[in-house]
């Protein structure tokens, strides 16, 4: 089917919103991402694409530090997603998906921000029990994780299915600093973690830390292709060989439960225990070799 011209302009401009409100934000000229909103608005209202673009406009707010208008904007965009079909069941709808997880992430930072820690913590278990059994779970999880898991001890891993070494439960691993390193077989970040990773191996292996990476299933293999349970852990430990050959110590629990309990929504996640089994650092996203160096050596000196 051909779609006549007008068709292709609205299409290209639906598709074009996030993109538009996204760079404008990064500028940090929030007011032309809010006019691109408001327009689009006035011209197709409530969608999942409207929501998904107020929610980047809310975390540009956020990044400015203008919290109560971030807080007005993340409103908006659950205001909007609520109205719309599959709130509650969002994982159908990326947009959807991406426009709550966002909206109750910069919710609970803004509240945060105004030193309302317990109350942000509250908000988001309220969120988790609404959208536990759906994929915001781990994203909320990772919110709490980030406000209150340093300091407290660190959850048990499922370790019934692995690839490589057999894992050891993190409670006979006390005594020992734990390296815990949530990575996917699509993420090129986490690849380029491998580096850094070796080298802390190397430097603090002989010194007793252990490094754990925890993975998971997605349900595709490579190129997105949809794949079986026992075809995409296959897959995987194609990619844990390739790339991550320089740790061959390095147990792989498969299992999203381990991704659930961490909050790990973002890989690569890296989490840091004690001797103690107790969290001391919590970091979606890639780390340095210096900055893990350093933060190895003080659990070292506790």
């Amino acid at each position: 089917m051909t779609l006549a011209p007008l068709a292709l302009a609205a299409l290209f401009a639906i598709a074009s919103l996030t993109d538009d409100v996204r760079e404008s934000a990064a500028r940090r000229d929030l007011a032309a991402a809010e006019r691109a909103v408001h327009a689009y608005q006035t011209q197709h209202g409530a969608t999942p694409e409207l929501a998904e673009a107020l929610s980047w406009l809310a975390r540009g707010e956020l990044d400015a530090g203008r919290l109560a208008q971030a807080d007005a904007h993340a409103a908006e965009a659950r205001r909007v997603a609520a109205g719309l079909p599959g709130f509650h069941q969002p994982d159908a709808n990326p947009q959807l998906a991406t426009a709550l997880g966002a909206a109750i992430e910069v919710h609970a930072k803004v509240l945060a921000a105004r030193g309302e820690r317990a109350q942000a913590v509250a908000y988001l278990r309220q969120e988790l029990a609404a959208f536990g059994a759906t994929g915001l779970a781990e994203r909320i999880e990772k919110n709490i994780n980030l406000l209150g898991l340093v300091g407290a001890a660190a959850p048990p891993l499922d370790e019934a299915q692995w690839l490589g070494p057999k894992p050891a439960s993190l409670a006979t691993l006390r005594g020992h600093p734990v390296l815990l390193f949530f990575w996917a077989h699509w993420c090129p970040d986490c690849k380029a973690e491998a580096p850094v990773l070796e080298q802390i191996e190397r430097a603090y292996g002989p010194q007793g830390l252990v490094i754990i990476g925890p993975t998971r299933l997605y349900g595709y293999a490579a190129q997105g292709e949809p794949a079986t349970p026992a075809g995409e852990t296959r897959y995987i430990d194609t990619i844990r060989r390739q790339f991550y050959s320089g740790l061959p110590d390095m147990a792989v629990p498969l299992s999203a439960a381990n991704f659930r309990a961490y909050g790990a929504s973002t890989t690569p996640t890296l989490v840091l225990l004690d001797g103690s089994g107790t969290v001391r650092f919590y970091h979606p996203g890639a780390v340095s070799a210096a900055e893990l160096a350093g933060r190895i050596e003080a659990v070292l000196k506790r």
